[in-house]
């Protein structure tokens, strides 16, 4: 009885594809009644964004109605989210933080 070689090859080629995962926009929204500053607050705590940076972002969500925090994968996206929304109703501010696909303009 022979004995078969062992060939290293496949049989068939799988083609494989991989795309980049799909990315979100963490946006925070304006209301009425949260204070500047708790805004402020969010933005530097739970975006790490500098002091600067987060009153910039906080007047562009009181001068356009929503501001741009950050762009994130989706499970990121999502528990940030979840975050500032508890965090915002557990001081009693009606702050809104949502998720939106990524529109890449470029």
């Amino acid at each position: 009885m022979k004995r078969e070689e062992f060939d290293p090859k496949p049989a068939f080629q799988a083609q494989t594809s991989t795309k980049t995962p799909r990315k979100y926009q963490v946006i925070l929204l304006n209301d009425d009644y949260t204070p500047m500053d708790f805004v402020v607050e969010i933005l530097m705590n739970f975006f790490n964004m500098s002091g600067e940076s987060s009153t910039q972002v906080m007047w562009q969500i009181h001068t356009k109605g929503r501001g741009k925090c950050g762009t994130y994968s989706k499970d990121v996206a999502e528990t940030k989210v979840h975050l500032v929304n508890d965090y915002a109703r557990n001081h009693e501010h009606p702050l809104m933080c949502i998720m939106e696909p990524y529109q890449n303009d470029s």
